[in-house]
């Protein structure tokens, strides 16, 4: 890149950076959210529906459910991993919306496989190809976002795309009560479910990966929308390209009335782009760091989330209540799951971001305390909204700070490192949890649950780097 060239760079990311509110229309929040809401959908798919599956395909009591579950959500978290470190790299050499397409495409044929199956093996394959396009998919856009997002309130826009994504898991876990799952006087089920007789009373399931493939193919069509990073051009060369679209973006907001900041400091380009990502990584002592502060926390955390956001009714089953009466509370929890995109989105740039997993792992054991110790439906309904809002009120604000901690030319990668291994470790943690689920008293069942949290936000409070409102390019150099 020549001088002339740098310098214009520069002046391009200082106008994308002193931006000072979301510059694309309103309606590609819709675009990326849709997107999201399939993913999230697809994760919690399986909490309620897997206990038809588990009966009606493989033939076992619903009490043994959770003993098959751990294998199939470890083998859809391996695929998450090779998905994230395979395929999202991609993105930094063809661009985040290219793969962001390719990615849902994957997405929506897998949904549409796994309704299709007929064995455990097939069953395992789909969860796996499905996991592929998941991990890939988080990556990319949570380095989307972050890179076109304005600087002091990134943290918020990841947020509020992460309410998409809670629209998703409470679409699943509710159709996943209606579908599959017998009726039964609230608050022992649904007197609505449509799961006790009839067709759906075998293939409820399958109807549901059914409806996720349909949410993909919506999402993949709409992202043809997308533009593209500018960030991402620059690193590549295409400046005009850059220029162009943050010129777009300047004309929307001057267009809404707002006025533009002066134009930041320019920081100019230290390195061209490399041709493979992880080497700038894993060979640079200064993200480095990073990396060995972001991968295990991630991996300790995403045991606690996974237990809860693809197991809980499984486990709940596991300890004596009947699938509608899991279901049931499954269901009232995930209301958690959206206040806690709501609170992340109000709050989460007030807060320093490595300080927001503490305070979930708080309220993680808080509402796992009262699940355990109380057999009561609605108490444990409550309890599991508590529990829903600690597991996921951190998450949001982490995808911003893993995101904002790794340079343009390599964000995605470093993204895919610090999430893709932390979902194996989730897809063991679970896998381990769910064949204990019967031997262990259920206060010490969720205690396990949340320790893992716990040390994670022990690490990231110990270890963890301060990033809040500061401009990418300062930050991850």
């Amino acid at each position: 890149m020549s001088k002339e060239d740098n310098v214009k760079s520069a002046q391009i990311i200082a106008r994308l950076d002193r931006l000072p509110t979301w510059a694309f229309n309103y309606i590609l929040l819709g675009i990326i959210g849709v997107g999201e809401l399939f993913t999230f959908y697809d994760i919690f798919n399986i909490n309620v529906s897997f206990v038809q599956t588990a009966v009606v395909l493989f033939h076992v009591s619903p009490s043994n459910a959770a003993i098959l579950l751990g294998p199939v959500v470890l083998g859809n978290l391996i695929g998450y991993v090779i998905g994230s470190l395979v395929l999202s790299p991609i993105s930094d050499k063809i661009g985040r919306r290219n793969m962001l397409m390719i990615t849902m495409l994957i997405m929506g044929l897998s949904s549409f496989y796994n309704a299709a199956t007929f064995s455990y093996l097939e069953f395992l394959i789909a969860r796996i190809l499905t996991g592929i396009g998941v991990g890939a998919d988080l990556a990319i856009v949570n380095t989307y976002i972050s890179e076109v997002a304005p600087t002091h309130i990134r943290a918020k826009y990841v947020s509020l795309i992460f309410v998409f994504s809670t629209i998703g898991g409470f679409l699943a876990i509710w159709l996943g009560l209606i579908l599959t799952t017998p009726s039964a006087p609230f608050p022992q089920g649904l007197p609505f479910a449509l799961g006790g007789s009839g067709y759906l009373a075998t293939n409820g399931w399958r109807v549901m990966y059914i409806i996720g493939g349909f949410l993909a193919i919506i999402g993949l069509l709409l992202r043809f929308e997308l533009p593209e990073s500018p960030r991402w051009l620059i690193g590549k060369g295409r400046i005009n390209e850059a220029e162009t679209i943050v010129r777009s973006m300047e004309e929307k907001i001057t267009k809404r009335g707002i006025s533009l900041p002066q134009i930041p400091n320019l920081v100019t380009m230290s390195k061209p782009q490399k041709e493979v990502p992880y080497s700038e990584i894993l060979t640079n002592k200064f993200y480095l760091k990073r990396l060995a502060i972001l991968m295990p926390m991630w991996f300790l955390a995403y045991t606690t989330v996974y237990s809860i956001a693809s197991g809980l009714t499984s486990l709940l089953t596991a300890h004596g209540y009947s699938s509608s009466e899991a279901g049931v509370i499954s269901a009232i929890g995930i209301t958690g799951f959206v206040l806690a995109a709501i609170i992340a989105t109000e709050f989460g740039e007030k807060i320093e971001r490595k300080f927001w997993i503490s305070i979930g792992a708080l309220i993680t054991v808080i509402g796992g305390i009262i699940v355990a110790i109380i057999p009561n439906i609605i108490i444990d309904g409550i309890g599991a909204i508590i529990l829903f809002i600690g597991f996921n009120v951190w998450v949001p604000v982490a995808y911003a700070w893993t995101a904002e901690s790794f340079p343009t030319r390599a964000r995605t990668s470093g993204f895919a490192l610090c999430d893709g291994f932390g979902h194996l470790g989730g897809g063991i943690g679970v896998a381990y949890i769910t064949s204990i689920a019967v031997l262990l008293p259920t206060l010490e069942l969720f205690g396990l649950i949340a320790v893992f949290l716990v040390i994670a936000a022990i690490i990231a409070l110990v270890g963890g780097h301060y990033t809040a409102h500061r401009r990418l390019d300062e930050i991850s150099p």
